[in-house]
């Protein structure tokens, strides 16, 4: 029965968010109020309480209740949706009630997908919403009481019904539709064989295999911990059968996954809440995140290869690669190259990004159908669809109820003014320093995201932590992007390292020195962010000129970091290539003109005549 319902409702949820996509939202309030009731009882369904436990009639209670009350509350904007918009209404006891009713089922289940971390931070944003006039100091607020509060929450598009709930209604639900079907109809397992085909006969084979495939699929995922769970069961195995260390193979399946989330197009659906939240364009975040994606993935590159040429890990056997007429066969490129090719229309076309995903869902499932015929059984082709339905629903149940909640916690931000207030604090404990500023921020970004979803953990910091950083002049992109690495690489970060956690689960080793090789293959990416301040460039505004400099510097630090902390060899003398190596990255990161092109050429040279001394091979030895 729990997973008739289940699929009931992950259809529905699909349908809703396909039809909306093609023909346009309903109104704001109606759209954001049938998504939100379609999500908290499919999610009802996905994590039931007490399942498999001799209470489970209790918790079958419990979640009953949930649902009744969520679409009672739902239910009510739909049916009030033009008083609400129009007059403003004061908050009612039965609208209380509905209020905590809804509240209370959003983080409930938080709590179940991802933990207690998230539903706590949102309880301490209403608690402080509620009593905060009793704290002493500038933390004090003017005070609300619980009909004010109400009235925030449920009865206006600030609170729980805001921009975040909206983009996550419209947007993202059906990027996350469309990359789950685009998983399930053949474009997994053509990720797997292309890294495979690829990384597969290159020094370190696994685990650049591993690298390209985690990056792949974190790109349309959205989840690094759900990344490593998923790849990382292929990946990590292989690795560990073919001699690599286990910490090593943990940590390059987290850093992998992790960078996924970094790269366009997706972001890990950070990329369209940026977009809302800055008043920009969708295709103006995911141009800015290139080039620093790019340096995250060949910093990675770089430090596998010489890791593996170091340690001599083997490659991966030919005859365990996939041809590449498999790879290229029309069943598995037309349906990835039609679901593009309907991106492309609609962008050409100047569609919402939401009528977007439409088309290109709309162009996998032809192409999908059209080369599967003959090919497989009708009942397959539809049991394929209905699976990637199925994991569509259960991620946007995540991002729906994570985004709910977020939204709540964002409208107690803005109503008590604590964002404003911690901003002042830092900018005070700075002195106006932009670089003092970026590295509290940055710290404190690393704490905030820890145990979060990337999601949540970006719409956290750019609402506390953004508007510090834009107070002392940094540029708003410039510094959100700043605020979304420092709170996604905390999943690597320890010692609340979940992505980790999972890898080195999977490897069956212990997460401390899996942690610390993942902070090493990630290194660049704690500097990236502040190359983002330095360089305009890096986010590709500017000129050539700026944007090649930017490059040139991202590249030289890609080369020199990953080689200075493995222990990379380029003359007879290790304090001189040591030297190098400091010296090409200070040049590097120092924001003049000339400054790149020096550091270029210093690593150049260096490894160029350090290379004829000693060979490649017998340097990484």
């Amino acid at each position: 029965m729990l997973n008739r319902t289940r699929d009931a409702l992950a259809l529905l949820t699909g349908i809703f968010v396909f039809y909306t996509a093609a023909t346009g939202p309903f109104e704001s309030l109606i759209q954001r109020a049938i998504f939100l009731a379609l999500v908290v009882c499919l999610g009802l369904a996905v994590y039931p309480l007490g399942h498999g436990r001799r209470w489970r009639p209790l918790g079958l209670a419990v979640d009953l209740a949930a649902a009744g009350i969520s679409i009672a509350a739902c239910g009510y904007i739909v049916v009030n949706y033009d008083r609400i918009m129009t007059t403003l209404p004061w908050a009612t006891t039965l609208d209380m009630a509905l209020t905590v009713g809804l509240v209370a089922s959003v983080l409930e289940i938080g709590r179940r997908a991802v933990g207690i971390i998230f539903p706590a931070l949102v309880l301490v944003g209403l608690a402080y919403a509620l009593f905060g006039d009793m704290l002493p100091g500038t933390l004090a607020h003017r005070g609300f009481d619980s009909a004010f509060v109400t009235e925030t929450i449920f009865l206006g598009d600030l609170g729980i019904w805001g921009m975040l709930t909206g983009v996550a209604a419209t947007v993202i639900a059906a990027f996350v539709l469309f990359g789950s079907l685009l998983l399930h109809t053949g474009g997994g397992q053509s990720f797997m064989d292309l890294a495979m085909r690829i990384g597969g006969r290159q020094a370190g084979g696994a685990a650049k295999i591993a690298t390209i495939a985690s990056g792949l699929f974190g790109m349309i995922s959205g989840s690094a911990v759900a990344n490593v769970a998923t790849t990382g069961n292929f990946t990590i195995p292989m690795m560990k059968r073919l001699g690599y260390p286990p910490a090593f193979a943990a940590a390059v399946e987290a850093v992998a996954s992790t960078g996924g989330q970094l790269a366009p197009p997706i972001m890990g659906a950070a990329a369209f809440v940026m977009a809302e939240i800055l008043g920009v364009s969708y295709i103006q975040i995911i141009t800015a995140a290139i080039i620093p994606a790019l340096l995250f993935y060949l910093s990675v590159f770089v430090t596998v290869h010489i890791v593996s040429v170091r340690k001599n890990l083997t490659l991966v056997p030919e005859d365990e690669l996939p041809a590449w007429s498999t790879i290229l066969a029309p069943r598995r490129v037309l349906p990835i190259l039609a679901a593009i090719g309907g991106l492309a229309v609609g962008v050409y076309l100047g569609r919402s990004v939401a009528t977007t995903a439409f088309y290109g869902i709309t162009g996998l499932m032809i192409a999908f159908v059209a080369t599967s015929l003959g090919q497989m059984p009708a009942a397959k082709m539809a049991s394929l669809v209905v699976a990637g339905i199925k994991d569509a629903g259960k991620g946007m149940v995540i991002i729906g109820v994570l985004l709910a909640g977020a939204q709540i916690l964002v409208s107690m931000i803005n109503l008590t003014g604590i964002g404003v207030t911690l901003s002042s604090m830092i900018v005070s404990l700075a002195g106006d320093s932009a670089l003092l500023v970026a590295l509290i921020v940055g710290g404190v970004c690393l704490i905030m995201g820890m145990g979060l979803p990337t999601t949540a953990a970006y719409v956290l910091v750019a609402a506390v932590l953004a508007p510090a950083m834009t107070a002392v002049g940094i540029d708003p992109l410039a510094a959100h992007l700043f605020v979304f690495y420092f709170a996604t690489i905390s999943v690597i970060t320890p010692p609340v390292c979940v992505a980790v956690f999972v890898g080195a689960g999977i490897a069956q080793t212990n997460w401390l020195p899996a942690a610390m090789e993942a902070v090493r293959l990630g290194a660049v990416t704690y500097v990236v962010p502040f190359m983002l301040l330095l360089y305009p460039g890096m986010t590709a505004q500017g000129d050539w000129m700026a944007i090649g400099n930017a490059l040139l510097s991202g590249l030289v630090l890609v080369v020199a970091i990953p080689s200075l902390l493995s222990g990379q060899k380029l003359f007879a003398i290790p304090a001189l290539d040591i030297a190098v190596f400091v010296t090409s990255i200070a040049l590097a990161i120092w924001p003049h003109p000339a400054a790149p092109l020096l550091a270029g050429l210093l690593l150049a040279l260096s490894w160029h005549f350090g290379k004829a001394r000693r060979p490649l091979t017998g340097a990484a030895g």
